[in-house]
C-alpha cells in the first residue's frame, strides 16, 4: 500500500511516495514522467519514513549531507534498477557521463539507454541523477528541469554558498 506527503525544499513542494516503510518515489512539481498523482496512495504526512526523509533532504539542503540513508524500494526493469543503483555511486559534488556510465554496467554502447533510464529515476535528488551530464560536460535534461539541475549542480560544488 501507498502513501505520500509533501514536503518543501528549496526546489520547491517535493512528493515522496512510500511502499511500507521505504520511499519509493520523490518527485518534483512540473517534473517529466511524474506517475498519475493516483498512484501516489493516501496522503500520511506523519508517517516515519516521510519525517526522516523530510530531515535527511533538510541536512542536504543545509550542506550537512553527502549520502541519503533512507530505505528506498524500485519499481522498474532489471536495467532501469542497476542504473539508478549505479546513480547513487556517483560522489556527491561529482559528475560523470551517460557514457561512462553505461561502462560502469559493462555496456560502453549502451549510453541511449543509459539516458532513458536515468529520466526515469522514480526518486530524484536522493538518487542523483542530476550528477549525470552529457558526453562534454553539458547539462542535457534533466526530469525536474534544467534550471533545478544546475541549482542542485552548483549547490552541491558549494557554488550557492
Amino acid at each position: 500500500m501507498r502513501t505520500h506527503a509533501v514536503v518543501d525544499s528549496p526546489c520547491g513542494p517535493l512528493t515522496l511516495v512510500a511502499e511500507g516503510d521505504a520511499l519509493c518515489g520523490l518527485y518534483m512539481a512540473e517534473q517529466r514522467h511524474r506517475p498519475d498523482e493516483l498512484t501516489f496512495g493516501s496522503p500520511d504526512p506523519g508517517a516515519d519514513i516521510f519525517a526522516r526523509a523530510e530531515t535527511e533532504l533538510k541536512e542536504y539542503f543545509a550542506g550537512r549531507r553527502e549520502r541519503f540513508e533512507l530505505p528506498l524500494t524500485f519499481v522498474g526493469t532489471p536495467f532501469q534498477r542497476s542504473v539508478w543503483a549505479q546513480l547513487r555511486e556517483i560522489p556527491y559534488g561529482t559528475t560523470t557521463s551517460y557514457g561512462e556510465l553505461a561502462a560502469r554496467l559493462g555496456s560502453p554502447g549502451a549510453s541511449r539507454a543509459v539516458g532513458l533510464a536515468n529520466g526515469r529515476n522514480p526518486i530524484g535528488i536522493i538518487v542523483p541523477c542530476h550528477r549525470v551530464v552529457g558526453s562534454t560536460g553539458s547539462l542535457t535534461g534533466y526530469g525536474g528541469g534544467l534550471e533545478r539541475k544546475r541549482y542542485l549542480l552548483d549547490f552541491e560544488r558549494g557554488a550557492l554558498f
